[in-house]
């Protein structure tokens, strides 16, 4: 491009064909309004569909359109990291491509970044089209995670925020594997504010966050900013230690001192089972952390790109990077 990117527009996708070109429609709808050079770095998270091609040929055409196709299916929080490798603006907006956030949003955000909030996020106040079960679930996750973690991670609030450069910059320093961008922005801190705001019904297509992956995600974003699951175990542990001893001690009292026959074999089974069942649970826990310590240790890459798309295929994806910092 020929001027300086004034705004990034970091679009996530995975399999999101039914959807994109409306997507693609609406954000430029919305980013023409500004009045202002921006980018839309749409970043394909090894979708089988077609969503790739299709931006892939809206990028030949339209100079503000970017294609990371990833070799593979990272994740969405790689996704977004990605995104944030090779945005140049100013500001850095990230938004999903199912359209349940509005891209009508976005001018909102800018006005409060230019007012000097350097973090603008959008917080839920409605769920639209979502089972009873999505919106529990999703509620007692953020309120589970805003308790276990030792920073303040504000609740129901996703991913769809405006960021500073500075903060972009200071979140491509930070090397996690298991990542958890929402929780990467509320530690690096800087002035942040939210906007309200009722999420929509999926357009088309499937969500891509179902309850396994929703697991992984809270798993990932307590381990990665609390010890509280480490430290509940051990308190857990001290609390039936005691319990098991005295109950001991009241065993031997009986059979030593009074002519009581001790009876009980089966609550003594079950006891038994209960503390096990612990034990193995505590297992879990620790199992977890260490994990997320391995997969730190082995140092691999957080991610390869397959193609980077930029409407000069004939450049490599360093190169038009370099360009572009040039300009």
């Amino acid at each position: 491009m020929s001027v300086q990117v004034r705004y990034s527009i970091i679009i996530p996708m995975f399999n999101e064909e039914a959807v994109i070109q409306e997507t693609y429609r609406r954000i430029k709808k919305v980013m023409g309004i500004t009045g202002e050079p921006y980018e839309l770095i749409f970043v394909n998270d090894g979708s089988t569909d077609n969503c790739a091609q299709m931006i892939e040929e809206y990028s030949y055409w339209d100079e503000s359109v970017k294609l990371i196709d990833l070799s593979r299916n990272f994740g969405h929080q790689v996704a977004i990291t990605a995104g944030m490798d090779y945005a140049l603006g100013d500001a850095v907006v990230i938004i999903d491509a199912d359209l349940q956030d509005p891209p009508e949003l976005i001018p909102e955000m800018i006005a409060e970044w230019k007012q000097g909030y350097q973090v603008v996020y959008a917080k839920r106040i409605k769920r639209n089209g979502e089972s009873l079960f999505k919106k529990w679930t999703a509620s007692l996750f953020y309120r589970v995670l805003r308790y276990s973690t030792d920073i303040s991670i504000p609740v129901d609030t996703g991913d769809f925020r405006l960021m500073d450069r500075r903060v972009c910059d200071e979140l491509k320093r930070l090397p996690e594997k298991n990542r958890f961008v929402r929780g990467l922005v509320s530690w690096v801190g800087f002035r942040q504010k939210a906007i309200e705001y009722e999420r929509e019904e999926r357009l088309a297509g499937e969500t891509k966050y179902p309850l396994g992956r929703m697991l992984k995600l809270s798993l990932d974003g307590i381990t990665s900013f609390s010890y509280k699951p480490l430290k509940l175990a051990g308190v857990l542990g001290a609390l039936l230690s005691v319990s098991g001893f005295l109950y001991l001690m009241y065993v031997l009292y009986l059979a030593l001192f009074t002519d009581a026959a001790v009876k009980g074999w089966a609550s003594m089974i079950g006891i038994t089972l209960t503390f096990n069942g612990f034990v193995l649970l505590m297992l879990g826990i620790l199992g977890e952390y260490v994990g997320r310590i391995y997969d730190e240790s082995k140092g691999r890459p957080l991610y390869i790109v397959q193609e980077f798309y930029s409407g000069r295929p004939q450049q490599s994806a360093q190169e038009q990077r370099v360009a572009s910092l040039n300009k």
